[in-house]
């Protein structure tokens, strides 16, 4: 199967801004797993993932069917310095700012008052991995590692 990178992290970053970073709804599945999705043209993105404060989880793209790419997390609040739900709406407007040169998470770095989001990332849509931090008056309050790239 022919893959146009640059469409699909076209698609990725759109993906990502209509499901999680943009605060869309989730449903619940019979295996207590949170799912979004996101489906435009070719392209189908899966978001599947368990558990809450502490969530592991992975997204997937297909191709008129086929599997392409992928990328699996682990990670969560690591402090309760702050409440969750003041980090994860922090992280959702980090997530916003996902660029088409790394459209895996969010940007290297977001500040908003108090909160900085830090992404080091190493690699490219074909082949990464990278870690998120969010800190809090510059405590680590939050904590994801994640890693993926094409299926072939």
């Amino acid at each position: 199967m022919d893959l146009n990178l640059q469409e699909l992290a076209q698609f990725l970053i759109k993906a990502k801004k209509s499901t999680y970073a943009g605060g869309r709804a989730q449903t619940t599945g019979a295996d207590k797993s949170k799912n979004l999705q996101f489906k435009k043209g070719k392209y189908l993105y899966r978001d599947r993932y368990f558990g809450s404060e502490r969530f592991g989880g992975e997204e997937i793209v297909w191709q008129k069917g086929e599997p392409v790419w992928l990328m699996n997390y682990n990670g969560g609040m690591t402090k309760r310095t702050l409440d969750k739900e003041t980090v994860f709406a922090f992280l959702r407007q980090a997530l916003m700012q996902v660029s088409i040169e790394k459209p895996f998470r969010g940007p290297l770095s977001f500040v908003r008052d108090d909160l900085h989001y830090k992404n080091l990332i190493l690699g490219d849509i074909i082949w990464f991995e990278g870690t998120e931090e969010i800190l809090y008056r510059g405590e680590t309050v939050y904590r994801v590692e994640y890693s993926g790239g094409i299926i072939k």
